[in-house]
């Protein structure tokens, strides 16, 4: 893929981010987090978790460009990245539309890339998806001790919605509430949808805290993530969410 700009090396703070430029400019990663897990075997340095990286070692690397997320990590060391005279790029991403408009920000008016062509299947996975009323109205976990559920305005929200899954806590005044078990239990859901990131729920860790509720355990990936994982997410999310509502 052709660059268009001086952009030699990137430093990624977004797990979802990393597999987004890896998967439009191999070798263009110079430092990733702990946590960037796609694609296997990324040959980069890393530089710490999202929200501790290790900001002098990333200024050591000499990176043309940062790039970065407003909820996933934190103003301090994003501040301490532009004090050390680095580039950095926030991405919010709090909807599948934004995603794609941030996800281009990045790769093209960041990195100087030419428009991926998975970007363009991801697009193209997603415009069918019309949901009407939705089918089914669900609590979603994202952490338990405490629980914690998606609330308003995520980009994890959007998608179930788009797939017919309503989410009961989407009023909250917070984006991701912490709600005990017994509210959630009370709010009158007829799905639990667990993914198994941040949290890992499992069949035998998450679904016996909701007895009587039918659950469905999903790929966090294809859930939470905004990158190639959007060209299958349709298909891998509405399966899972299909089984569980048999």
């Amino acid at each position: 893929m052709a660059m268009r700009t001086a952009v030699r090396r990137v430093v990624s703070l977004v797990p979802s981010l990393t597999e987004a430029v890896a998967a439009s400019a191999p070798g263009l990663l110079v430092g990733v987090t702990d946590w960037c897990t796609r694609p296997p075997g990324l040959d980069a340095v890393r530089i710490g978790g999202t929200k501790n990286p290790d900001t002098a070692r990333i200024a050591a690397l000499a990176p043309d460009l940062v790039v970065a997320n407003e909820e996933e990590n934190r103003p301090a060391d994003l501040a301490a990245l532009r004090a050390a005279g680095l580039r950095v790029l926030v991405t919010e991403v709090r909807s599948l539309e934004q995603a794609f408009t941030e996800l281009e920000r990045v790769l093209v008016a960041g990195c100087g890339l030419e428009r991926p062509g998975w970007l363009a299947e991801a697009r193209e996975a997603w415009r069918d998806v019309r949901a009407g009323e939705p089918s089914v109205r669900a609590v979603v976990p994202v952490w338990r001790r405490p629980w914690m559920v998606l609330g308003r305005d995520t980009f994890a929200g959007d998608l179930l919605a788009r797939l017919g899954v309503a989410n009961a806590w989407a009023g909250h005044a917070e984006r991701y509430p912490r709600i005990g078990i017994d509210e959630l239990n009370a709010c009158g859901a007829g799905l639990v949808v667990l993914p198994d990131e941040p949290y890992r729920f499992t069949a035998d860790d998450g679904p016996e805290a909701f007895p009587g509720l039918p659950c469905a355990l999903v790929s966090g990936r294809h859930l939470t993530w905004y990158g190639p994982s959007l060209t299958r997410a349709p298909r891998v999310l509405g399966a899972a969410l299909r089984a569980a509502c048999r």
